[in-house]
């Protein structure tokens, strides 16, 4: 199964939205471009583990890394507490959990 950036990044955006709807007019653009980030990563992941390229683990760890990298451009916003942030990204995570683990072959999300 070969991941899609557009239809990833769309669906985290969703849930981002449904999450942080209170301050969804001052985050919209930063969780559009974090939402995109993170599939682009989530793809080339993909990329690189079926060339084996990388291995679970080292894909596991890329995929920390930008998640915390989006988890500190959504803290740096005033009126988000890191609650909320963690809410909204482990939710817009959810949202891709079967079809990228499937598509991977193993539990990476």
């Amino acid at each position: 199964m070969k991941l899609d950036v557009t239809e990833l990044a769309s669906n985290m955006l969703k849930a981002f939205k449904a999450n942080l709807k209170k301050q969804w007019p001052e985050v919209k653009e930063y969780a559009d471009s974090e939402s995109k980030k993170l599939a682009e990563s989530i793809v080339m992941i993909e990329r690189l583990k079926l060339t084996g390229k990388i291995t679970d683990e080292q894909a596991k760890l890329h995929f920390e890394i930008q998640k915390n990298a989006s988890r500190t451009v959504l803290l740096a916003l005033e009126g988000l507490g890191l609650i909320a942030v963690e809410q909204a990204i482990n939710s817009a995570i959810a949202v891709l959990r079967d079809s990228v683990n499937t598509a991977l072959g193993f539990p990476l999300l």
